[in-house]
């Protein structure tokens, strides 16, 4: 995990803190939750208030002061990547690559308000092959570290991520978990046309969505779905080598052989479906 004294950070925090409209900076993804490897990007969370407006003029011109090459200094326009992401730029600073993404502080709480009431949606983003589910962004405040937050209002937020909402858990296996089943059988129905590259797709969103079932049990945040099946395997409450398994699904595939595939699926979905019940079930209370 990344620590106060890395130099990037402390050089970074106070210069775009200081940008109109900035409400806090934090680091997310990887390298705030310590599953950074030496190649992972530093992603950096620019909070800022939509009430007063993101300058990102004076954003870019603060950018450039920081980064190795000043003309490849780009920066999106709030909205430039689309709702979810919101916009941002890749850049690279003392030869380490930096993702800023912006994040609209009102509506983030507003996110997460809903989520702790048990509302979520699930929406189509670039980038994002299975889709953005409104969730990451409570996540994402959940397990950011904070490097400028003058105001305290990004820790106003975090103390709203805990303990784990059992709204939210509840909420995301009646989301995703139906689905499962529903893209093996659409799966199932194509295998004998051979359309390879439809199930190989409904073999991504099964995968995806147990994992992010496995993820809601085990009441953990999800905050992106690049690595998330191998960090499902490694949970607590977890399919028996899901990752083995999962491997064993794609290399049936791509030998074209489906009726493998979709069985080594619903074997996976099977279990789930046992496990889930079980973590679901009220505990009797001890007589200790």
């Amino acid at each position: 995990m990344e620590t106060a004294a890395d130099p990037l950070l402390e050089r970074l925090a106070p210069v775009l803190a200081a940008a109109t409209g900035v409400v806090a900076v934090a680091l997310g993804g990887s390298r705030a939750t310590g599953a950074a490897h030496a190649a992972s990007d530093t992603d950096i969370g620019l909070y800022f208030s939509e009430q007063a407006g993101l300058d990102v003029e004076r954003l870019r011109a603060a950018v450039r002061g920081l980064v190795d090459d000043p003309d490849a200094a780009s920066l999106t326009e709030v909205g430039g990547w689309g709702r979810w992401i919101g916009g941002g730029g890749w850049l690279t600073i003392a030869g380490r690559r930096v993702d800023l993404i912006y994040r609209p502080i009102e509506s983030v709480e507003g996110i997460i308000r809903d989520c702790r009431e048990g509302r979520v949606s699930m929406d189509y983003q670039p980038g994002n092959p299975h889709g953005f589910c409104s969730a990451i962004w409570m996540g994402e405040v959940a397990l950011c570290r904070p490097l400028a937050d003058p105001r305290g209002a990004l820790a106003a937020l975090k103390a709203m991520t805990v303990p784990y909402p059992v709204r939210l858990g509840e909420a995301l296996i009646r989301r995703f978990q139906w689905e499962v089943l529903f893209s093996i059988e659409n799966a199932e129905k194509a295998a004998p046309g051979g359309d390879q590259a439809y199930i190989a797709r409904c073999a991504f969103r099964s995968l995806a969505c147990a994992a992010q079932a496995l993820f809601a049990v085990n009441r953990s945040y999800l905050i992106n779905e690049k690595g998330a099946l191998a960090a499902a395997a490694r949970l607590p409450l977890t399919v028996d080598n899901l990752r083995e398994r999962a491997a064993s699904v794609w290399a049936a595939i791509r030998c074209r052989a489906f009726d493998a595939a979709v069985a080594e699926l619903a074997s996976i979905e099977r279990e789930l479906v046992r496990l889930t019940a079980a973590a679901r079930r009220p505990r009797r209370p001890s007589n200790a």
